[in-house]
């Protein structure tokens, strides 16, 4: 049995996460900026459908991108070096919505595959764009002719940032995003992106899986360095 949460309620121990489902440590609790922040210092992070309560998980083994293993094919390099869209971060408010972040986040909570529904329901929608507010979560937005075609979003702590989603309306769109993403970071010295499960389209970018201890231990040096205080890409990242 895993345990239930109260608001005020710590985590358990990583310990204590099960081996099926991979990783699923507790439930309950709520989405509020102190609880998150708290769960992804500590390698946790939430995902549950809409008729769940919340879930929170920290599978083993891990998937992560050391930003210096990006991988590009020559395909989307060419595609990178053609410039025929523009990455953008953080945008500010567009097409009715409060800002480039809603916007992500909000399509990257629309089903996909024919699915009928998304684990990013309204509470986590809300709690990420709170956590945008407050200057924690980030949106990396690919945009062609004004249109918004593919894009990701994610939290930064230290140099430290854990992907939670990604969406793509244009071929190669969200790949664009995340190779801009992890260049602009390893440049900024960050250390690793959370990927949090394995799918191929993350390993053909060059994400792999690493221990669950290991992760935890270089996750806890990064959240420890100095923020980047502005969070806004160099021009010349493939040029």
């Amino acid at each position: 049995m895993i345990p239930l949460l109260t608001p005020n309620t710590p985590f358990p121990p990583l310990s204590r996460a099960l081996q099926q489902p991979n990783g699923l440590l507790a439930a309950g609790g709520n989405l509020s900026p102190s609880r998150l922040l708290d769960a992804y210092r500590r390698g946790i992070f939430p995902w549950f459908n809409p008729d769940d309560p919340i879930l929170w998980w920290s599978p083993n083994p891990r998937m992560v991108l050391f930003p210096r293993e990006l991988h590009l094919s020559h395909s989307l390099l060419k595609t990178l070096r053609k410039g025929e869209y523009s990455v953008r971060t953080n945008s500010p408010a567009t097409n009715g919505f409060a800002t480039g972040f809603e916007q992500v986040i909000r399509a990257c909570s629309a089903p996909r595959d024919g699915a009928n529904g998304t684990w990013i329901v309204e509470e986590m929608i809300a709690a990420y764009l709170e956590l945008h507010r407050l200057g924690h979560a980030h949106s990396v937005e690919v945009w062609m002719n004004n249109e918004l075609v593919g894009g990701l979003y994610g939290v930064a702590i230290g140099r430290m940032f854990y992907g939670e989603s990604m969406f793509s309306l244009r071929n190669d769109a969200s790949k664009i995003a995340f190779a801009h993403l992890a260049r602009q970071l390893e440049r900024w010295g960050f250390g690793l992106i959370d990927c949090q499960m394995y799918t191929a389209h993350l390993a053909s970018l060059g994400a792999r899986e690493i221990p669950r201890a290991e992760f935890i231990t270089q996750l806890q040096e990064l959240i420890n360095c100095k923020p980047i205080l502005r969070f806004q890409f160099d021009c010349d990242l493939f040029a």
